[in-house]
């Protein structure tokens, strides 16, 4: 899904750049698509950071790209268009990476977003907060923090007497007592392009990785007397990465949280959130009603009064006001208002369905039309046609559109009434008003008001079963049927006779 572009409109003294770090494989993820490629919510993780940095309207949008560079270029190309992929060609840590970015770009000058891009739960109102404090306490740096109840393995604040920021040491480096501090850097900065573009020309390689880690910006900063600070984020959980497939879920389940808390708050029922998942791209109306089971995904909308599920998906579908689709699969549909889908129905990119139709129990539909008050009730399959208003296409019909080359569309009329177990063989119309016999392969036109009869004339072959399958529980049923046709036929008789 694509990410929300700038609206031109930058946050108030503007922002020079956004650096995305997007350039590590993830080898806990045990995957071969990049970390920052997988997907929660309906976005991918990057998707999720650009989203959230997008509403900074920033000059340059960088993405520090390297391990998996096309997939994740293919994808930018995709989702942010505006952004522009940096390549790291080879991995040396989050210094490097931040210092690839910036020589991308030596004319700009003013405040630097760097970010990791691997924090899908980042809000944009956690970057503005950073972005303010940075401005007001006049910082060349500020980092993004956060107070967890369990640090371990993260990076510690260490804050002087007064409050000021003078260190990140990580969990490896930290004494007894810094292990025992709860804010932890988030891995989010900002910080005026000057003085970074001179501390990570004087960063090191001595450290277990042998890397230049963009943590070592701080203290460079603070040991030349430069002003430093940090900004504590109000949700903790806005600042939590993703390395593994365990993670992964957890945040997935995090922002779906969040996504269907703010729904129930602007008034749609959702009768069990733990079984309902909605994407960021969906939209629900107020006073919709959302059963337990339902998947919105994509750019699916829902409007008011529409019911959605029990254990139905709807993907880039909309539901107009006041329908109703239950335990059905819908792709690339429109849904009219007052219409009805399901249950076990499949509605596939093209359908359209008017106001007050109907698809009912198992019905397959493509790329069809279905008018005012039209239905479809049960097991039929609708391919490449146009139904008109008020007609009914009776169970188990067919519309035969493929003759193993290309497909044809089929047109019915307003009014008409399909016989069950109709083949419509496309390309073929049936006109307004009329009729179909049921069990017709209908293979030509059937003009207005009239009936469309093709099927062969029944005929009976008596004593079949007896000569064909005889001593079968068959043949004996009907000698059985026969004596006691016999009998009442004798019975009938002699009544007549006295």
């Amino acid at each position: 899904m694509s990410v929300p572009q700038p609206s031109g409109a930058a946050h108030e003294g503007g922002i020079a750049a956004v650096v995305v770090l997007a350039a590590g494989q993830g080898t806990r993820m045990r995957s071969s698509t990049p970390k920052v490629l997988h997907a929660l919510g309906g976005r991918s993780m990057l998707g999720h950071v650009l989203a959230a940095t997008a509403p900074l309207a920033a000059r340059h949008t960088l993405v520090v790209v390297g391990a998996g560079r096309e997939a994740v270029e293919e994808h930018l190309a995709q989702v942010a268009p505006d952004a522009r992929p940096v390549l790291q060609e080879e991995q040396r840590g989050s210094g490097h990476a931040a210092a690839v970015a910036l020589a991308a770009v030596p004319d700009i000058e003013g405040p630097v977003l760097l970010v990791n891009g691997d924090a899908p739960l980042l809000r944009p109102e956690t970057v503005t907060t950073l972005i303010d404090a940075h401005r007001s306490q006049g910082n060349v740096l500020t980092v993004l923090t956060a107070e967890v109840d369990d640090p371990t393995g993260l990076g510690r604040i260490v804050r002087d007497a007064d409050g000021a920021v003078r260190a990140i040491v990580e969990q490896r480096d930290a004494t007894p007592e810094q292990r025992e501090i709860r804010e932890v850097n988030a891995g989010v900065y900002v910080g005026e392009v000057s003085a970074l573009r001179r501390a990570l020309g004087s960063l090191g390689e001595d450290n277990d990785q042998g890397e230049q880690y963009l943590t070592d910006v701080l203290g460079l900063l603070v040991a030349e007397g430069a002003p430093v600070g940090g900004a504590p984020a109000e949700d903790p959980v806005d600042v939590l990465g993703c390395n593994d497939r365990r993670e992964l879920a957890a945040r997935r389940r995090t922002l779906n949280d969040r996504v269907l808390d703010d729904l129930m708050r602007a008034g749609v029922t959702v009768v069990d959130p733990a079984t309902t998942w909605v994407d960021v791209t969906v939209t629900v109306a107020a006073d919709a009603l959302l059963e337990p089971g339902v998947h919105l995904r994509g750019t699916t909308s829902v409007a008011t009064g529409a019911v959605v599920g029990p254990d139905t998906t709807l993907v880039d579908t909309a539901v107009e006001e006041g329908a109703s689709v239950v335990r059905s699969h819908v792709l690339g549909a429109v849904v009219g208002p007052r219409a009805t889908v399901g249950p076990f129905s499949y509605l596939r990119p093209g359908t359209r369905l008017a106001a007050g139709s109907k698809v009912g129990a198992f019905v397959e539909t493509k790329n069809v039309q279905v008018g005012e008050d039209s239905k479809v009730p049960h097991l039929s399959y609708v391919g490449d046609a146009t139904i008109g208003r008020g007609s009914n296409v009776g169970a188990a019909t067919v519309f035969v559109n493929y003759d193993g080359v290309e497909k044809h569309h089929t047109r019915v009329g307003d009014h008409v009434r399909i016989g069950s177990d109709t083949m419509l063989v496309a390309p073929v119309t049936v006109g307004d008003g009329a009729y179909t016999a049921a069990g017709s392969v209908i293979t030509t036109d059937v003009p207005p008001g009239a009936m469309g009869v093709a099927r062969a004339r029944q005929r009976n072959v008596a004593g079949w079963v007896r000569r064909r399958r005889p001593g079968t529980a068959a043949a004996k049923a009907a000698e059985a049927a026969g004596h006691a046709g016999a009998e009442a036929a004798a019975d009938t008789r002699a009544e007549a006779s006295e």
